[in-house]
């Protein structure tokens, strides 16, 4: 997940570390902050993996300041991992709302709607955060109050998705009927 927000943020513009830092606190710090014992071994990483580079400006004070980019292959990484996302990142809520902050950039419909439909058939299968008897529990069997809310949540928060999933492909079909690619 860091890693695709690194890679999503820098296709736009170069960013220092702090300012890369506080767009991925704004995209999923409440849920997952990001340290900067795990930002910059990430960004050191990539790197070295040469889909990014680093090249230094004077800072505001007297401290320069390192600018990220994104290189060439660095945007084909991106590009690679948007259009065949790793499975928990389908299946785990921040980690797609991750996918789907940079899922733009591909540029391709058909491309976005596969990955919506992987989400959709997800969250299609029968679930429940509890199971008895080898079965899902629903909301309206769950044992106490609490576990009901949860379900209820889950349920409600479910439909909102799945109506999104069923508007946005259909947006999605019908702009790739007119051909544009990635």
């Amino acid at each position: 997940m860091l890693e695709l927000a690194i890679l999503g943020f820098l296709h736009d513009e170069p960013l220092h570390g702090y300012e890369l830092k506080e767009r991925i606190r704004g995209l999923s710090g409440h849920v997952r902050p990001v340290s900067d014992g795990a930002l910059y071994p990430a960004i050191n990483r990539l790197t070295r993996n040469g889909l990014l580079e680093q090249h230094t400006e004077p800072g505001a004070g007297a401290t320069p300041r390192r600018v990220l980019s994104l290189t060439e292959a660095g945007r084909a990484e991106l590009l690679a991992r948007l259009r065949a996302p790793k499975e928990v990142e389908i299946t785990d809520g921040q980690r797609f709302f991750t996918l789907l902050a940079f899922l733009h950039h591909l540029a391709d419909p058909a491309a976005q709607a596969a990955v919506l439909r992987r989400r959709k058939a997800f969250l299609d299968a029968p679930a429940s955060f509890f199971y008895r008897d080898g079965e899902p529990v629903r909301a309206e069997d769950a044992d106490n109050p609490f576990h009901r809310g949860m379900l209820r949540i889950a349920r409600a928060t479910g439909a909102a998705e799945r109506a999104w999933l069923a508007e946005t492909l259909t947006e999605l079909e019908a702009a790739g009927e007119g051909g544009a690619a990635d």
